[in-house]
């Protein structure tokens, strides 16, 4: 047995969890890596990205540098390798492999196949042929490329992409780093998620996991941050930032607009109080906008960023919430700052699924998912965590 062959039987086995009854069995897993024959040769790989020349690098990060290559076949494919002397890649690296082994989606960037060399290990992706979001949307020479059905269409996306993970793939998977600089945009403008080193596949018989904090300042959920507690709301939490962020062009963790506002989503929240929502769109949708689109992307944002994870819709409302004309949507509560306790609200019987839901009651510069803005900690239930201004979420001392 060849060592890729190996390597790749290990990745799967992970798949197995606890209870029998749960996702498919290391034999299932084994067979269905013998058919997807994803394993690629170094030479190929040599080849393919001239020898991993610094002309074909696409970025760098804490997992290691990304290069674009060409296979034989003409395809074009990103290659991750991974930092000899990266521990926390290493992780990242063998999360990424396992959790996307399985997954076909076409909102979620597609991983071609893997490669072990001696002590080389590398992951091949599609090439996606417009990069990040956070390129477009961040930098004002480029966000007029973004017109609003663009936009509307990315946010639809997006979700699809989510609703998957959470719901219809072959186990429950949180993305756990939904982030501008994670959604990729192919040539015709479809967003795919990526980035899943920081993923965790989710037990169905549980409403939340107690883990470390993992992910960007200005994306994660207050529940997360405050008591590591992790569901799927905490992506729909870092959903609903990524919406506002698309209809104001503006970076929540770097928001300057209002002295009066907290963040992006303090200030979108206290506009649309004051029935003055279109007041937070980017200037440059005013010609392209539909407004009462952009009224709903808004209204759904601010449901999925509010503090108490029970009132944050599930991804399966949401898309239905985009894909039809809602009637009259619940009213948001004020949005979730990380660092701060909330009260749990009472809510309408029926109003939410609860499924999913934390139990508290009180409470990379690249495209391909490099998470040079990402860093793991440790989390305290009774101290708000130390916050860096650079962005990244230190070690608690």
């Amino acid at each position: 047995m060849t060592k890729s062959k190996n390597f790749f039987q290990n990745l799967v086995k992970p798949f197995k969890l606890s209870s029998s009854r749960e996702g498919p069995s290391e034999e299932d897993l084994d067979q269905i890596a013998a058919q997807e024959q994803k394993h690629f040769a170094f030479d190929a790989l040599v080849s393919a990205t001239r020898d991993f020349h610094p002309t074909q690098k696409l970025g760098e990060g804490g997992f290691g540098p990304v290069y674009r290559g060409k296979l034989a076949d003409g395809r074009e494919i990103a290659v991750k390798k991974l930092s000899h002397s990266s521990n926390q890649g290493k992780k990242e690296f063998m999360n990424e492999a396992k959790l996307l082994a399985r997954v076909q989606h076409r909102n979620i960037v597609n991983l071609l196949g893997y490669c072990v060399y001696g002590m080389e290990k590398l992951l091949v992706y599609e090439y996606v042929a417009n990069e990040s979001l956070d390129k477009f949307l961040f930098k004002s020479n480029r966000k007029e490329q973004l017109d609003w059905k663009r936009r509307y269409d990315i946010i639809t996306g997006i979700a699809r992409g989510l609703l998957y993970l959470h719901e219809d793939s072959h186990n429950c998977i949180i993305h756990r780093d939904i982030k501008a600089s994670n959604i990729l945009l192919d040539d015709k403008w479809v967003p795919k998620i990526a980035d899943f080193g920081m993923a965790r596949l989710f037990p169905e018989d549980q409403s939340h996991v107690n883990t470390r904090v993992a992910g960007t300042n200005g994306y994660m959920a207050p529940e997360y941050v405050m008591h590591g507690h992790l569901s799927v709301k905490a992506d729909v939490f870092s959903f609903g930032v990524v919406v506002l962020e698309l209809i104001s062009g503006q970076r929540n963790s770097a928001f300057r607009q209002s002295v009066d506002a907290q963040n992006l989503l303090d200030w979108v929240y206290k506009l649309y109080k004051r029935d003055r929502s279109l007041e937070a769109m980017d200037p440059t949708l005013a010609s392209s906008a539909a407004n009462d689109q952009v009224k709903l992307c808004i209204h759904i944002g601010l449901l999925c960023t509010q503090g108490d994870p029970q009132l944050r819709p599930n991804m399966r409302r949401v898309v239905i919430m985009l894909s039809k004309r809602p009637g009259n949507l619940e009213e948001p509560t004020r949005p979730g700052i990380p660092g701060s306790r909330y009260r749990r609200s009472r809510r309408p019987p029926g109003m939410f699924s609860t499924a999913g839901t934390s139990g508290d009651s009180d409470s990379r510069t690249s495209d391909y998912s490099l998470n040079t803005n990402t860093a793991t900690a440790s989390t305290s239930t009774r101290t708000s965590p130390r916050l860096d201004p650079h962005g990244k979420r230190p070690m608690e001392s």
